[in-house]
């Protein structure tokens, strides 16, 4: 409770700059020296290695801006960043690009299986980070959480598909527009589990 009230809210527009801003640079950097090399104390980088060294500390960046600003991060915005820090670190470390590549799996593996173990339980974990933002009865968030728990695996298989049969551009493509697009889209097309189980009915009654 305590956490709740000391957040601060900041213009959503903001906040969506500092969440959505380093994805949309990384993407706009990756095409401007995708198909350039570049020697750095005797070893050869491509482009997407040193897109992916600039990345991580933006990202720190941003994350640590964000909760200056609203005394909160979330879960998934901590597990978020170091996920990044740890596998985009080994990709520049090993200048090996397949394991900033498989940082999505994870990250879609980790919540995929946290919704799930919450499942197993009979309790949505979901509702505990997100009732505040969107009230729903219990049943509107087992539905929710059903859902967004098999549609994270699926993320997570194709993520892994599309890198591991796909040029490093196309999955650049996929990462920064298309699994962004499928999540708005996820929760665009589950307005009728938010409409027949919300409960601002129940509470104005």
């Amino acid at each position: 409770m305590a956490d709740d009230s000391a957040a601060r809210k900041i213009h959503p527009i903001l906040k969506m700059g500092l969440e959505l801003g380093p994805i949309l640079l990384f993407f706009a950097a990756y095409i401007k020296v995708k198909d350039q090399s570049y020697v750095i104390a005797g070893s050869s980088y491509d482009g997407f290695i040193l897109v992916t060294a600039a990345f991580i500390p933006l990202v720190l960046l941003c994350t640590g801006i964000l909760w200056a600003l609203t005394g909160k991060l979330s879960k998934m915005q901590l597990v978020t960043a170091v996920l990044i820090t740890v596998f985009g670190g080994l990709s520049v470390w090993l200048n090996d690009d397949r394991f900033f590549k498989m940082k999505p799996t994870l990250i879609y593996l980790l919540f995929g299986g946290a919704l799930g173990l919450g499942l197993l339980r009979g309790e949505s974990w979901l509702q505990s980070v997100m009732d505040d933002v969107m009230p729903l009865k219990r049943e509107g968030w087992m539905i929710l959480t059903r859902r967004l728990c098999a549609f994270f695996l699926v993320l997570a298989v194709l993520n892994e598909l599309i890198w591991r049969t796909q040029s490093t551009e196309i999955w650049v493509y996929f990462k920064t527009f298309g699994l962004t697009a499928a999540i708005f889209v996820f929760f665009m097309t589950q307005g009728k589990v938010f409409q027949d189980y919300a409960v601002e009915d129940e509470e104005t009654s």
